[in-house]
Protein backbone atom coordinates (compact mmCIF):
# COMPACT_ATOMS: atom_id res chain seq x y z
CA UNK A 1 0.00 0.00 0.00
CA UNK A 2 1.15 3.68 -1.02
CA UNK A 3 1.75 5.87 2.06
CA UNK A 4 1.76 9.28 0.97
CA UNK A 5 0.72 12.60 2.44
CA UNK A 6 -3.21 13.15 1.02
CA UNK A 7 -3.90 16.48 -1.10
CA UNK A 8 -3.76 20.09 1.48
CA UNK A 9 -1.48 21.21 4.00
CA UNK A 10 1.90 18.48 4.38
CA UNK A 11 1.43 17.25 8.04
CA UNK A 12 3.78 19.21 10.43
CA UNK A 13 7.66 17.72 10.84
CA UNK A 14 7.23 15.08 13.57
CA UNK A 15 10.53 15.72 15.38
CA UNK A 16 8.95 19.36 16.12
CA UNK A 17 5.58 17.53 17.75
CA UNK A 18 4.91 17.41 21.25
CA UNK A 19 4.47 13.63 22.35
CA UNK A 20 0.69 14.04 22.65
CA UNK A 21 0.42 15.79 18.86
CA UNK A 22 3.03 13.30 17.24
CA UNK A 23 0.95 10.23 18.85
CA UNK A 24 -2.16 12.12 17.39
CA UNK A 25 -0.47 12.53 13.87
CA UNK A 26 0.62 8.80 13.94
CA UNK A 27 -3.20 7.35 14.49
CA UNK A 28 -4.71 9.61 12.09
CA UNK A 29 -2.82 7.72 8.89
CA UNK A 30 -2.35 4.33 8.08
CA UNK A 31 0.08 2.33 10.35
CA UNK A 32 2.17 -0.10 9.47
CA UNK A 33 1.04 -3.94 10.07
CA UNK A 34 4.15 -5.48 11.20
CA UNK A 35 7.05 -3.78 13.11
CA UNK A 36 10.69 -5.09 13.30
CA UNK A 37 13.23 -4.32 15.92
CA UNK A 38 17.28 -4.53 16.16
CA UNK A 39 17.71 -3.37 19.52
CA UNK A 40 21.37 -2.35 19.53
CA UNK A 41 23.30 -0.26 21.83
CA UNK A 42 22.74 -1.66 25.48
CA UNK A 43 26.80 -2.13 26.02
CA UNK A 44 27.71 1.43 24.58
CA UNK A 45 24.75 2.99 26.81
CA UNK A 46 26.08 1.40 30.39
CA UNK A 47 29.54 1.83 29.20
CA UNK A 48 29.54 5.53 28.55
CA UNK A 49 28.14 5.62 32.09
CA UNK A 50 31.07 3.91 33.46
CA UNK A 51 28.10 0.94 34.42
CA UNK A 52 29.14 -2.61 33.70
CA UNK A 53 27.57 -3.79 30.45
CA UNK A 54 24.67 -5.69 32.10
CA UNK A 55 23.27 -2.49 33.59
CA UNK A 56 22.53 -1.76 29.53
CA UNK A 57 20.71 -5.11 29.15
CA UNK A 58 18.73 -4.38 32.88
CA UNK A 59 17.57 -1.06 30.86
CA UNK A 60 16.85 -2.34 27.57
CA UNK A 61 14.35 -4.80 29.41
CA UNK A 62 12.48 -1.85 30.54
CA UNK A 63 12.43 -0.24 27.41
CA UNK A 64 11.10 -3.31 25.97
CA UNK A 65 8.17 -3.37 27.94
CA UNK A 66 7.38 0.10 27.15
CA UNK A 67 7.82 -0.10 23.19
CA UNK A 68 5.21 -3.01 23.42
CA UNK A 69 2.87 -1.10 25.43
CA UNK A 70 2.87 1.28 22.92
CA UNK A 71 2.92 -0.79 19.69
CA UNK A 72 -0.08 -2.21 21.13
CA UNK A 73 -1.99 1.07 21.98
CA UNK A 74 -1.61 2.60 18.42
CA UNK A 75 -2.28 -0.39 16.86
CA UNK A 76 0.28 -2.36 15.51
CA UNK A 77 -0.70 -6.03 14.95
CA UNK A 78 3.33 -7.68 14.97
CA UNK A 79 5.94 -6.64 16.70
CA UNK A 80 9.54 -8.77 16.08
CA UNK A 81 12.07 -7.57 18.31
CA UNK A 82 15.98 -9.22 17.85
CA UNK A 83 16.72 -10.05 21.16
CA UNK A 84 19.47 -12.48 20.95
CA UNK A 85 21.50 -13.69 17.53
CA UNK A 86 23.13 -16.79 16.84
CA UNK A 87 26.14 -14.92 16.51
CA UNK A 88 25.79 -13.28 20.28
CA UNK A 89 26.87 -16.70 21.55
CA UNK A 90 30.55 -15.79 20.42
CA UNK A 91 30.32 -13.09 23.11
CA UNK A 92 32.13 -13.26 26.56
CA UNK A 93 30.85 -16.27 28.67
CA UNK A 94 30.60 -14.01 31.33
CA UNK A 95 27.90 -11.69 29.70
CA UNK A 96 26.44 -14.21 27.44
CA UNK A 97 25.18 -16.45 30.79
CA UNK A 98 24.26 -12.89 32.41
CA UNK A 99 21.94 -12.32 29.85
CA UNK A 100 20.69 -15.77 29.69
CA UNK A 101 19.67 -15.30 33.62
CA UNK A 102 17.94 -11.86 32.50
CA UNK A 103 15.73 -14.29 29.97
CA UNK A 104 14.80 -16.22 32.69
CA UNK A 105 14.10 -13.76 35.51
CA UNK A 106 12.06 -11.81 33.32
CA UNK A 107 10.23 -14.09 31.20
CA UNK A 108 7.63 -15.36 33.36
CA UNK A 109 6.58 -12.04 34.94
CA UNK A 110 5.41 -10.55 31.74
CA UNK A 111 2.52 -12.83 31.69
CA UNK A 112 -0.01 -11.09 33.77
CA UNK A 113 1.04 -7.92 31.31
CA UNK A 114 0.56 -9.38 28.15
CA UNK A 115 -2.48 -11.47 29.27
CA UNK A 116 -4.06 -7.70 30.28
CA UNK A 117 -3.02 -6.61 27.09
CA UNK A 118 -4.44 -9.05 25.07
CA UNK A 119 -0.67 -9.79 23.51
CA UNK A 120 0.44 -13.28 22.24
CA UNK A 121 3.94 -13.92 22.21
CA UNK A 122 5.84 -15.81 19.69
CA UNK A 123 9.57 -17.16 19.81
CA UNK A 124 11.85 -17.64 16.32
CA UNK A 125 15.08 -19.37 16.18
CA UNK A 126 16.40 -22.78 16.61
CA UNK A 127 15.20 -23.68 19.96
CA UNK A 128 18.58 -25.97 20.65
CA UNK A 129 21.14 -23.90 22.58
CA UNK A 130 18.76 -22.55 24.43
CA UNK A 131 19.18 -23.03 28.16
CA UNK A 132 16.46 -25.23 29.31
CA UNK A 133 15.86 -23.00 32.35
CA UNK A 134 14.77 -20.30 29.76
CA UNK A 135 13.57 -22.12 27.39
CA UNK A 136 10.84 -23.80 29.93
CA UNK A 137 9.10 -20.34 30.96
CA UNK A 138 8.98 -18.98 27.19
CA UNK A 139 7.35 -22.12 25.78
CA UNK A 140 5.09 -21.37 29.29
CA UNK A 141 4.43 -17.96 27.78
CA UNK A 142 4.24 -18.64 24.18
CA UNK A 143 1.65 -21.63 25.71
CA UNK A 144 -0.46 -18.92 27.67
CA UNK A 145 -0.75 -16.62 25.33
CA UNK A 146 -1.75 -18.14 22.06
CA UNK A 147 -5.35 -17.41 22.18
CA UNK A 148 -4.69 -13.38 22.39
CA UNK A 149 -6.23 -11.62 19.77
CA UNK A 150 -4.27 -8.51 19.98
CA UNK A 151 -0.25 -8.01 19.39
CA UNK A 152 1.20 -10.52 18.44
CA UNK A 153 4.83 -10.18 19.79
CA UNK A 154 7.50 -12.30 18.18
CA UNK A 155 11.03 -12.84 19.98
CA UNK A 156 14.26 -13.52 17.97
CA UNK A 157 15.56 -15.89 20.31
CA UNK A 158 19.14 -18.02 19.11
CA UNK A 159 18.17 -16.53 15.45
CA UNK A 160 20.09 -15.98 12.44
CA UNK A 161 18.83 -14.97 9.42
CA UNK A 162 20.60 -17.42 7.34
CA UNK A 163 20.19 -20.21 9.61
CA UNK A 164 16.15 -19.94 8.89
CA UNK A 165 16.83 -20.11 5.14
CA UNK A 166 19.16 -23.13 5.82
CA UNK A 167 16.41 -24.75 7.76
CA UNK A 168 13.71 -24.12 5.48
CA UNK A 169 15.56 -25.24 2.68
CA UNK A 170 16.32 -28.50 5.15
CA UNK A 171 12.31 -28.55 5.30
CA UNK A 172 11.43 -28.39 1.85
CA UNK A 173 14.36 -31.14 0.50
CA UNK A 174 12.91 -33.16 3.56
CA UNK A 175 8.96 -33.09 1.45
CA UNK A 176 10.63 -33.83 -2.00
CA UNK A 177 12.40 -36.86 -0.89
CA UNK A 178 9.11 -38.03 0.98
CA UNK A 179 7.30 -37.48 -2.06
CA UNK A 180 4.73 -34.76 -0.83
CA UNK A 181 6.46 -31.87 -2.52
CA UNK A 182 8.04 -32.14 -6.68
CA UNK A 183 11.00 -29.42 -6.69
CA UNK A 184 9.26 -27.44 -9.35
CA UNK A 185 6.20 -26.53 -6.97
CA UNK A 186 8.88 -24.84 -5.02
CA UNK A 187 8.17 -21.21 -5.05
CA UNK A 188 8.07 -18.00 -3.10
CA UNK A 189 4.56 -19.16 -0.92
CA UNK A 190 6.15 -22.25 -0.42
CA UNK A 191 9.66 -21.28 0.80
CA UNK A 192 7.98 -18.18 3.21
CA UNK A 193 5.26 -21.43 4.81
CA UNK A 194 8.76 -22.52 5.40
CA UNK A 195 10.11 -19.75 7.35
CA UNK A 196 9.91 -19.07 11.16
CA UNK A 197 7.58 -16.34 10.50
CA UNK A 198 4.90 -18.55 8.61
CA UNK A 199 1.21 -16.95 8.96
CA UNK A 200 3.29 -13.44 9.66
CA UNK A 201 3.34 -10.65 7.35
CA UNK A 202 6.54 -9.42 6.27
CA UNK A 203 8.13 -6.04 7.91
CA UNK A 204 6.40 -3.06 6.88
CA UNK A 205 8.90 -1.26 8.61
CA UNK A 206 12.41 -1.98 10.72
CA UNK A 207 13.92 0.15 12.92
CA UNK A 208 17.48 0.04 13.98
CA UNK A 209 18.67 1.92 16.91
CA UNK A 210 22.31 3.05 17.56
CA UNK A 211 23.24 4.33 14.37
CA UNK A 212 24.75 1.00 13.12
CA UNK A 213 23.77 0.73 9.14
CA UNK A 214 23.29 -2.87 8.50
CA UNK A 215 20.88 -5.81 9.13
CA UNK A 216 22.92 -8.05 11.04
CA UNK A 217 21.57 -11.25 9.80
CA UNK A 218 18.11 -10.65 10.67
CA UNK A 219 14.47 -11.37 8.58
CA UNK A 220 16.78 -11.79 5.36
CA UNK A 221 14.08 -13.36 3.43
CA UNK A 222 11.54 -11.43 5.09
CA UNK A 223 13.25 -7.45 4.60
CA UNK A 224 13.30 -7.41 0.93
CA UNK A 225 10.91 -4.53 0.43
CA UNK A 226 10.63 -3.35 4.21
CA UNK A 227 11.36 0.58 4.78
CA UNK A 228 14.39 0.95 7.10
CA UNK A 229 14.39 3.66 9.53
CA UNK A 230 18.22 3.92 11.91
CA UNK A 231 18.33 6.25 15.11
CA UNK A 232 21.33 7.15 16.62
CA UNK A 233 19.42 6.43 19.95
CA UNK A 234 21.00 3.72 21.88
CA UNK A 235 18.34 1.08 23.07
CA UNK A 236 18.24 1.89 26.70
CA UNK A 237 17.57 5.06 25.61
CA UNK A 238 14.38 4.05 23.02
CA UNK A 239 11.07 4.97 24.23
CA UNK A 240 7.04 5.60 22.82
CA UNK A 241 8.05 8.41 21.35
CA UNK A 242 10.80 7.42 19.07
CA UNK A 243 8.46 4.41 18.08
CA UNK A 244 5.48 7.04 16.64
CA UNK A 245 9.07 9.09 14.93
CA UNK A 246 9.51 6.01 12.96
CA UNK A 247 5.81 5.55 12.08
CA UNK A 248 5.52 8.60 11.19
CA UNK A 249 8.75 8.91 9.05
CA UNK A 250 7.24 5.64 7.77
CA UNK A 251 3.70 7.51 7.00
CA UNK A 252 5.78 9.87 4.74
CA UNK A 253 7.00 7.62 2.32
CA UNK A 254 5.95 5.93 -0.74
CA UNK A 255 6.36 2.25 -0.95
CA UNK A 256 7.41 1.21 -4.77
CA UNK A 257 7.61 -2.43 -4.27
CA UNK A 258 9.60 -1.90 -7.96
CA UNK A 259 7.23 -0.16 -9.27
CA UNK A 260 7.84 3.59 -10.38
Amino acid sequence: MALTPGTGARPAEPSLLADKELREQVLARPLPRHVAIIMDGNGRWATRRGLPRVAGHRQGVKVVREVVRAAGEIGIQFLTLYAFSSENWNRPVAEVSTLMSILERNIGRELPELMARNVRFRVIGRPNGVPPAVRRPIDRLVQATAANTGLTLLMALNYGGRDELVDAARRLAEDVRSGALRPEEIDEARLSRALYTDGVPDPDLLIRTSGEMRVSNFLLWQIAYTELWVTPTLWPDFGPRDLYLAVAEFQRRHRRFGRV
